[in-house]
């Protein structure tokens, strides 16, 4: 019967040793190999910590952090590592920023080729008569799909969502029905929506966590629309505004999303920032005025680069470990991850980082390349706690009848 094997055994080899040393060493992970562990991108001391706002407390790796935020996410684009939490999947008011999804349906038409950016669509009665931010449109006048993106995301125009919704399904309402679908399509499980501009409905809710997926997504999917998030200001109709998102012209590498605000729900943000190679994404709501909005979201978003960074656990086909194979053609096959492995991990991780590599040992021949043979268990103080499946990195035949019997009579004799 195939022995469990658990690194913490004394006879399990160099490597298996080296991933146990605490604090971890990232050239030790390989041996002689190409580290397992390398930074993205090089190590910079942390940002020096802020002074925390009166609030209660969200929740990180590294401890809590006090927000006036009522509800808050912070996650990780690329590896969607959620670095702060608060009340992230409660239903709350998403005022403007379910303009997100709004312009989600709109670009998803314009990537299947139903709608076209120099299309033009007639003003209503209904859409001038919009309250709240405005484009300023005119009744009866005609506006590009281009122009109207843009006094959607720059402007947040009520006006400028109800033209482009009717002008797309006929009517808001019908619109509303694409935008519950297109929500159920991403995975949006908490996100209920009753406008197409985030006017208040008690029944128009999301949570930040869906916020954050969607923002992920827009980004992800639409690389050639998402250049308008970034853009500063927008003329329409003689009327000049800027841009409200705050994290633009504050932080290097602001290029998007969404600000939002109603009386019911505070003064919100989705914020989108890359700097080097990683991109983090916030979402805050219910904070109480404009100027804390901008407070917060620059302070977190600097937490969040301060305090944790990207690191290449290993590459797709770097051998781990070489498990023994018994009445194989070869007497070892590589254990490999399958696929690059980037984790989000505090700055802290090599003094704090504990990994465990497990499998059966040896594993019986015929071996198929991809077949899961163990897994890479992480965690330690302040470092979450991840599990990732190891495979086999070649394939390995059976020995035939006649090369079988040395190996059989000698494990049946407790040799092997």
């Amino acid at each position: 019967m195939a022995e469990p094997r658990d690194e913490s055994r004394p006879d399990h080899g160099k490597t298996r040793r080296a991933l146990l040393a605490a604090p971890l060493a990232a050239p030790a992970l390989l041996g002689a190999t190409e580290a397992m562990a390398q930074q993205r991108p090089a190590a910079r001391a942390p940002a020096p910590r802020a002074p925390r706002p009166a609030g209660t407390p969200a929740s990180s790796p590294v401890g809590p952090v006090d927000t006036l935020a009522r509800y808050v996410i912070l996650v990780d684009y690329e590896t969607d590592a959620v670095l702060l939490e608060k009340g992230a999947d409660e239903r709350m008011t998403p005022s403007s920023m379910s303009k997100l999804m709004t312009m989600y349906v709109v670009f998803d038409l314009l990537k299947q080729g139903r709608i076209r950016m120099d299309q033009t669509f007639t003003v209503s009665e209904t859409a001038w008569r919009m309250g709240g931010s405005r484009m300023f449109v005119e009744v009866g006048s005609q506006i590009s799909i281009e122009n109207l993106t843009r006094g959607v995301i720059i402007q947040s125009g009520n006006d400028a969502c109800v033209v482009l919704a009717e002008g797309i399904a006929g009517s808001e309402r019908q619109f509303v029905e694409l935008m519950n679908q297109k929500a159920r399509e991403l995975g949006l499980t908490n996100s209920t929506f009753r406008n197409a501009t985030g006017w208040p409905d008690p029944e128009h809710r999301m949570t930040c966590r869906d916020l954050a997926r969607l923002a992920k997504r827009l980004i992800h999917d639409f690389p050639e629309y998402y250049r308008f998030y970034s853009e500063r200001n927008f003329r329409w109709n003689n009327v000049s505004q800027d841009n409200r998102n705050p994290l633009l012209s504050r932080m290097n590498g602001a290029d998007g999303m969404k600000t939002g605000h109603t009386e019911e729900a505070g003064y919100g943000l989705v914020g989108s920032v890359k700097q080097g190679e990683r991109r983090l994404i916030l979402v805050v709501n219910g904070l109480p005025t404009m100027g804390a909005r901008i407070e917060e979201s620059v302070r977190l978003m600097e937490w969040g680069f301060g305090n944790f960074e990207n690191v290449v656990l290993f590459r797709a086909q770097d051998a781990i470990e070489e498990v023994p194979v018994h009445l194989g053609a070869r007497r070892t096959v590589p254990l490999v991850g399958g696929r690059d492995v980037v984790v989000t991990l505090p700055r802290t991780w090599r003094s704090t980082m504990q990994a465990r590599l497990r499998y059966e040992a040896p594993v019986a021949a015929p071996v198929m390349r991809g077949q899961e043979l163990g897994r890479l268990e992480i965690g330690g103080q302040g470092v979450p706690p991840i599990t990732l499946p190891l495979y086999a990195g070649a394939d390995v035949e059976r020995l035939g009848m006649l090369a079988r019997i040395p190996g059989a009579l000698q494990r049946l004799m407790g040799g092997g």
